[in-house]
C-alpha cells in the first residue's frame, strides 16, 4: 500500500503490516532524510481548509516589522463599533501572541460584531486539485476551526489568562461571544461534510486544568456530537487534536462520536500512557504525537521507546504514529529515522500485535 493508503486504512480501523508514520507538512523540509523516510512509508499530513471565511463589514490591515532579528505582525480590525488589534511574533510554524484582541470590557462590542460578521463559502476545487497533484505520499485533512469556547482561549481573542478572569467576572459577556461562535460553526458543518476531504479535525488543544470536566461536557462535547452527525451522514471521519492531559476528560471523550483522537501524546509528557488510552477509548483511532521530550534521547533509546510504546496496547491496529510538535533542531533527522526503525522493528518482533489486514474489534 502507498503511505496514503496505509493511513486511510488505519483511520477506518483496519490493520496492516506496520503502524503508519505521519508528520505535518511544515515540520520536515524537502531533503535527503525526508526522501529516505518517504521511501520507507512516511506520510505527509497536509492541512488545508475546504471553505473560505469573509467579514464584509470589517476592514483588516496589517504590517510586519523586524526587531532584533525577530519578525512581528501588527493587525488592525476596524469594525463599525470599534477597533481591535493583535500583535504576533512569527516562530517557526506557529505564532506567539504578544497582544490579543481583548484588552478591556469595552472590546466586547466590537468582538461580537467581528464574530457575527463572518460569512462562509465552500472552496472545494483548490483542496481537490492540490490533493491530486500531491499524490500518494501525503494525506489531506480539513478542519472546523476551534471549538466555540476554545476559540476564545487559543485563538487571537483572549488567551487563557484573560479568559479565566472574564469567565469568573463577566461570564454573560463571554457566553455571548461563545453563542455567536456556535452559530458560525454550525454554518461550516455541512460545508466540510460535503467536501472532498475524507476526514476533518474539530478544534483541540483543550487544557483540562483550565476547562474542567463540567465545562468540557457542557460547552465542548455537544459540538463534537453535532458535527459528527453531519460528517457521518456523508461517510466522513471526524477527530480532535487532544494533546494535553486527558485523564480527567477520558470518559467524556469516550462518550463522543469522535472517530479518532489526533495528536494524543502519551506519557512521559502527559498523564496517560498509550496502553491507558487504548483501554479508555477502545473503539477510537489513536493518532499519536511521539512525546516531544523523548526526542532528546539518543537514537537507540528513541527506537526502543517507539517499540515499547506500541507494545502497551493489546493490538497495533487503529494506531498511527505522528509528529505534531516541533522537534529539537539538532535531533530531528536522527529522531525521525530512529522512530521509523522502531516501527519496522516492532512489526517484525511482535507480529501477533497485527491483524494482518483485519479490523479493530
Amino acid at each position: 500500500m502507498t503511505p496514503r493508503e496505509q493511513v486511510e486504512r488505519a483511520l477506518k480501523g483496519g490493520g496492516g503490516n506496520r503502524v503508519p508514520f505521519t508528520i505535518y507538512e511544515c515540520m520536515i523540509p524537502q531533503c535527503t532524510v525526508e526522501r529516505e523516510l518517504r521511501n520507507r512509508g512516511l506520510c505527509i499530513v497536509n492541512r488545508m481548509s475546504v471553505y473560505r471565511m469573509h467579514r464584509p463589514n470589517v476592514r483588516v490591515t496589517e504590517y510586519t516589522y523586524w526587531e532584533r532579528g525577530r519578525r512581528f505582525t501588527r493587525t488592525h480590525y476596524d469594525t463599525p463599533v470599534g477597533e481591535l488589534t493583535t500583535l504576533g511574533e512569527h516562530a517557526g510554524f506557529t505564532t506567539w501572541m504578544h497582544e490579543r484582541m481583548f484588552k478591556s470590557p469595552e472590546d466586547y462590542k466590537p468582538l461580537l460584531f467581528l464574530i457575527q460578521d463572518e460569512l462562509y463559502e465552500a472552496d472545494y476545487d483548490a483542496f481537490a486539485q492540490t490533493e491530486r497533484d500531491y499524490g500518494e505520499d501525503g494525506i489531506f485533512r480539513a478542519n472546523f476551526a476551534l471549538e466555540p469556547l476554545q476559540e476564545l482561549i487559543s485563538g487571537p481573542v483572549m488567551g487563557a489568562n484573560a479568559f479565566a478572569i472574564e469567565w469568573m467576572t463577566r461570564r454573560d459577556e463571554v457566553l455571548r461571544l461563545y453563542h455567536a461562535n456556535v452559530e458560525n460553526r454550525r454554518k461550516t458543518y455541512p460545508i466540510v461534510a460535503r467536501s472532498p476531504a475524507l476526514f476533518a479535525n474539530y478544534g483541540g488543544n483543550v487544557v483540562p486544568e483550565i476547562i474542567g470536566l463540567e465545562a468540557f461536557e457542557r460547552y465542548y462535547t455537544p459540538h463534537y456530537n453535532e458535527a459528527a452527525e453531519a460528517m457521518h451522514r456523508h461517510g466522513k471521519l471526524i477527530g480532535c487534536h487532544l494533546d494535553a492531559n486527558c485523564r480527567l476528560l477520558a470518559a467524556a471523550i469516550k462518550a463522543t462520536p469522535l472517530d479518532y483522537i489526533e495528536a494524543f501524546t502519551p506519557a512521559p509528557d502527559t498523564d496517560m500512557t498509550l496502553g491507558e488510552a487504548r483501554e479508555a477509548w477502545p473503539a477510537k483511532i489513536l493518532w499519536l504525537n511521539f512525546p516531544s521530550s523523548v526526542h532528546l534521547n539518543d537514537d537507540a533509546r528513541i527506537e526502543q521507546a517507539a517499540v515499547d510504546m506500541l507494545n502497551e496496547p493489546p493490538s497495533a491496529d487503529g494506531l498511527i504514529m505522528g509528529i505534531t510538535e516541533d522537534m529539537p533542531p539538532h535531533r530531528w533527522r536522527h529522531s525521525l529515522k530512529a522512530i521509523m526503525d522502531g516501527l519496522d522493528r516492532h512489526a517484525v518482533e511482535y507480529p501477533e500485535k497485527y491483524a494482518q489486514g483485519g479490523d479493530m474489534q
